[in-house]
């Protein structure tokens, strides 16, 4: 294995695979660190290994410890360099998780020069003097401020970071970047002699990720969103130890479901637009708290539509603030959560071939209750969602909330059904 990553939630692990598939390199992404037992990479075949850890918003403590497990095994594969990725729009609670994370991985690895840089341009998530914004709006501005369990109210990345770490945070702004890989080489040494551990990279678009990639081949640790991701693959088939390799893919027959957790607008906009054509059924947390909605009669419902049936909870903000009010934010989501991967249990025993899940958590859940020890890579079905082959008898979509075209559904349902080779 030449490249280990460690993501924090199931859906950006996926949109991290897909980066690196999509650049020719053999990628398979786990669930959970494997055990000590499992295959390694060089039985397998794996040049780039994606650890997906539900670490976003649990305790620091667990966060970290789940990280440095994950490190550990990947090293153990042979991993060359390591790759934490996180959301692209940041999402930390007030404690973190992202900087603490960071830091215990830098120290494992006695890494400087760490690079941090959430930009995606193919999602509308760029970095601009330090700021990052989605699409023309500033991150605080985005609806990500309205986020039930990671909101987001400052746009400044070094200043975001630097509140969750002890080390000092420093930045290659852009028209160092417009420069070219060894400009932003040069820069990286210049903030790591300033006595700056973490280093805030402006992006705009794909290229500057790339020189960004280049720049950063004799570093142990990178940090950052999926899109940084996409000069890396370029650094190991310059120096000969891979080939560019091409995505197969064979889809399934059979029931499809869409489950969705995620309250971000884009989901909403996508549930709305799913709705004028398939059947829907809402789930709230009340509803699931109080047993009036239950798996079994929910697993019935579906196995009876046509279609595409969608099972949601997604929710204004103002709605989920009244349900989270009444009993908690951590009652209400792990209540949903729960909900979600019994459900996704019973689907798959019931017979359903395909699942295409939205938001983080939910995607987790539904890994989680599933099983799925490991996941190949298939075509992308919008930017930074692929498709994944779980067995020969299920495939999946895991979309980050904020992520996907308004039809990405039946998008999505199109190509777990295709035949491409």
């Amino acid at each position: 294995m030449l490249l280990g990553c460690i993501g924090d939630d199931f859906t950006g692990s996926s949109d991290l695979a897909n980066t690196l598939a999509k650049q020719g390199m053999r990628t398979t992404l786990y669930s959970g660190t494997p055990s000590s037992s499992g295959i390694a990479s060089s039985d397998s075949g794996v040049e780039a290994g994606v650890v997906a850890i539900k670490s976003r918003s649990i305790p620091v403590e667990d966060a970290i410890r789940q990280s440095l497990e994950a490190l550990e095994w990947l090293c153990k594969q042979g991993c060359r360099q390591i790759f934490f990725k996180y959301c692209s729009t940041f999402d930390s609670t007030e404690k973190g998780n992202i900087g603490p994370v960071a830091e215990a991985l830098a120290d494992a690895l006695d890494a400087k020069q760490v690079i941090v840089c959430p930009a995606f341009p193919g999602a509308g998530r760029s970095i601009y003097m330090g700021h990052l914004f989605v699409n023309d709006c500033l991150l605080n501005e985005s609806g990500m401020q309205n986020h039930p369990i990671t909101p987001m109210t400052d746009a400044d990345i070094r200043r975001v970071m630097q509140s969750q770490c002890e080390e000092s945070v420093g930045h290659v702004a852009y028209p160092t970047i417009q420069q070219g890989a060894e400009a932003i080489a040069e820069k990286l040494k210049h903030e790591d002699a300033a006595g700056h551990r973490f280093i805030v990279t402006d992006a705009i678009d794909d290229k500057d990720l790339i020189e960004i990639g280049k720049a950063a081949k004799q570093l142990k640790l990178i940090t950052g969103g999926s899109g940084v991701a996409l000069g890396l693959p370029l650094n190991f088939m310059a120096s000969g130890d891979m080939q560019r390799k091409e995505t197969e893919w064979e889809g399934l027959q059979g029931q499809c479901v869409v489950l969705s957790g995620s309250c971000s607008i884009a989901t909403r906009e996508q549930v709305h637009h799913h709705a004028q054509t398939n059947p829907v059924l809402q789930i709230t947390a009340d509803a699931v708290i109080d047993r009036t909605a239950t798996v079994d009669a929910t697993c019935e419902w579906v196995l009876q539509q046509n279609a595409i049936p969608l099972v949601y909870s997604s929710a204004d903000p103002a709605e989920v603030a009244i349900t989270q009010g009444k009993y908690t934010q951590a009652t209400c989501s792990d209540a949903l959560e729960r909900f979600f991967s019994d459900l996704a249990l019973q689907l798959v025993a019931s017979g359903v071939t395909k699942i295409i899940t939205a938001g983080g958590e939910t995607s987790g859940a539904v890994v989680e209750a599933l099983s799925l020890g490991s996941l190949s890579i298939g075509p992308e079905i919008d930017p930074g969602v692929p498709a994944l082959r779980a067995n020969d008898s299920l495939v999946l979509a895991l979309k980050s909330g904020n992520f996907g075209s308004t039809d990405f559904f039946a998008k999505a349902a199109d190509v777990l059904n295709a035949q491409i080779s």
